[in-house]
């Protein structure tokens, strides 16, 4: 199988190649900036997923194509650059899909589309969708334009993944050097519910999705656990051999922090080290049912939190970044 990729050099796209290649795809990439590794392995495309030109040339002869491509939730990143690449960008890898004949698309969009879950309640994948960051918006606006690529007829399936961890992973390392550093104290209660999922239970499904996935349809892929981020974190702290403190700081506070910090650093074009985009795990909950991925596609994802957290940290410890 042939398989081309956007997004390769980020967390879960590095992680997908090397899964691919064990699979015995043949991997083709497009990569804007940044280089990964095993290239060597791979075929890679330069370019920006705004060309569409490009686009349609690099997917000549592609099976599968596996959208992972975004403009992450930086603060420093405009409203503008959002849309052109979470947007736009999948519009224009979409028409050069179809204008390829690709057989089969995996789009991959955020649980942040879906805002704000309440209370008691697990999010199925139609769940109303309330997006309340910029990042979230433009995200929801890639889903859509993939969807209505569906209705006319393209093989396309959209996941939603938890919340990813495992090796190599930046965001989950800040708040695991955090805690290591005794520099961590819970926001709110910690009552938030999340459902992390290791990443390589996250590739299992997404490669279910692109073999068994029905045209146009949602799947969320989560590890199954609902967990209150007082236990992620409570987790993360005894698989470092430490101990996160027994008070918790009110969440209106920590928002004015932040978004002073917000202000004074984005006069220096920087990232705020506290933001309001870094509070949303702990103050929006977005816990996925898997029910539907379970039934349709066979999804069984196999590592608890708190056994994939271990190895992970392993990573971190074995790679000198703890």
């Amino acid at each position: 199988m042939r398989a081309f990729l956007t997004g390769a050099s980020g967390f879960i796209g590095s992680h997908l190649v090397d899964y691919l290649l064990k699979k015995g795809w043949q991997v083709r990439a497009l990569l804007h900036l940044n280089k990964i590794q095993r290239e060597e392995e791979i075929e890679v495309v330069r370019g920006d997923i705004r060309d569409y030109q490009a686009l349609r040339q690099a997917l000549e002869e592609t099976d599968v194509l596996f959208h992972l491509a975004a403009s992450l939730g930086s603060a420093l990143i405009s409203q503008d650059e959002f849309y052109q690449i979470n947007a736009l960008g999948t519009r224009n890898i979409l028409k050069a899909a179809q204008a390829q004949n690709v057989k089969t698309i995996v789009h991959l969009s955020s649980a942040g589309v879906l805002g704000s879950v309440k209370e008691n309640e697990v999010a199925a994948e139609d769940y109303p969708v309330n997006p309340i960051s910029i990042y979230d918006k433009s995200k929801l606006e890639g889903e859509k334009i993939a969807l209505r690529k569906a209705l006319e007829g393209m093989n396309i399936v959209v996941v939603r993944p938890g919340w990813v961890y495992g090796p190599g992973d930046r965001r989950t390392f800040k708040l695991i050097n955090s805690i290591a550093k005794k520099k961590f104290i819970l926001v709110t209660k910690g009552k938030t519910w999340q459902t992390p999922i290791y990443i390589q239970d996250l590739l299992e499904g997404i490669l279910l999705c692109a073999e068994k996935g029905r045209k146009g349809e949602i799947y969320h892929l989560s590890g199954g656990e609902v967990l209150r981020v007082k236990e992620m974190v409570e987790v993360i702290a005894s698989a470092t051999g430490d101990k996160i403190p027994p008070f918790t700081l009110p969440l209106f506070p920590v928002k004015l922090a932040a978004l002073t910090l917000e202000k004074i650093f984005s006069l220096f074009r920087k990232e705020a080290p506290l933001n309001r985009a870094k509070l949303s795990f702990f103050i929006h909950p977005k816990p996925l049912s898997i029910k539907k991925a379970e039934r349709e596609l066979g999804f069984a994802p196999q590592k608890k939190f708190k056994d994939g957290m271990v190895l992970a940290i392993a990573w971190y410890r074995e790679n000198n970044w703890l």
